[in-house]
């Protein structure tokens, strides 16, 4: 038996973004900091947040735009404003975000290439199949294969008949 509010509960939780708000401890700090000896406007949101909404931008491929509107809704709770998307592009090209770092992207990342090609075994009979739409044991088989296209070794190899069904 399913307890459906539950379930229906587990559901909603699975569309939450847990946000940490570690960043908002040294704010001040870091506004102080970075606004010390600078000329023109002064920063409104500090480095750590920017690095924040960074990552956030990358990890759930988003645009600029989009990630305006989940920093405003997520965090705009808190915060009295939130950064503009254009304030977030420029801010995050000058920090120079290195998402990967540590990690060897060669040795994670497998690209690979699929295709399938069909070969008709006969054409003996083809205009009566046609005609009469009559079904012929020998129609033709397909030959599908999926390769690493680094190293061209062959992942996997299916050859099947006109009823897919598996052969080799």
């Amino acid at each position: 038996m399913i307890h459906w509010p539950s379930y229906n509960q587990s559901l909603v939780r699975r569309g939450e973004i847990l946000f940490s708000y570690d960043f908002l401890d040294n704010w001040d700090a870091d506004l102080a900091r970075m606004n010390e000896n600078k000329n023109g406007k002064k920063y409104q949101f500090p480095d750590s947040f920017i690095f924040v909404i960074g990552h956030i931008r990358v990890y759930f491929h988003l645009p600029y735009r989009q990630t305006e509107g989940i920093i405003k809704t997520t965090v705009g709770k808190n915060l009295p404003d939130h950064p503009c998307y254009s304030q977030i592009c420029k801010r995050i090209n000058k920090l120079d975000i290195d998402i990967n770092s540590g990690i060897d992207n060669d040795d994670i990342v497998i690209i690979i290439a699929a295709d399938s090609t069909g070969i008709k075994v006969t054409n003996r009979g083809q205009w009566m199949q046609d005609k009469w739409d009559i079904k012929n044991k020998k129609g033709y088989l397909k030959i599908h294969v999926a390769v690493n296209i680094k190293t061209k070794e062959i992942l996997a190899l299916e050859v099947t008949d006109e009823k897919r069904c598996m052969i080799v």
